[in-house]
């Protein structure tokens, strides 16, 4: 039986909403619950989105304004722009 590929912290971050939303592979869902089984702060930080949804219910996008929607793309595309820049170059 192949080992699972170890994951780190940061990865697993960015994996947890498409986990809760079921839309994983196999392969990176058994990847991740390895590296869940074996991390107590990220099986901790999955819980909290648990807890998060659980209390902030569901968004659909028609629930959402137009503006809104600018808004909230904006923020996320500055975020992935300070993201790329923090990433260190070889």
């Amino acid at each position: 039986m192949a080992l699972v590929k170890d994951i780190n912290c940061r990865a697993a971050v960015r994996l947890i909403g498409d986990y809760l939303e079921d839309a994983l592979s196999w392969r990176e869902r058994r990847r991740l619950e390895h590296h869940l089984a074996n991390c107590e702060a990220c099986s901790t930080y999955l819980e909290q989105m648990r807890a998060t949804l659980v209390l902030t219910g569901r968004v659909e996008p028609e629930d959402v304004s137009p503006e809104a929607l600018t808004a909230l793309l904006d923020v996320f595309d500055q975020y992935q722009r300070d993201r790329d820049s923090d990433t260190p170059t070889s």
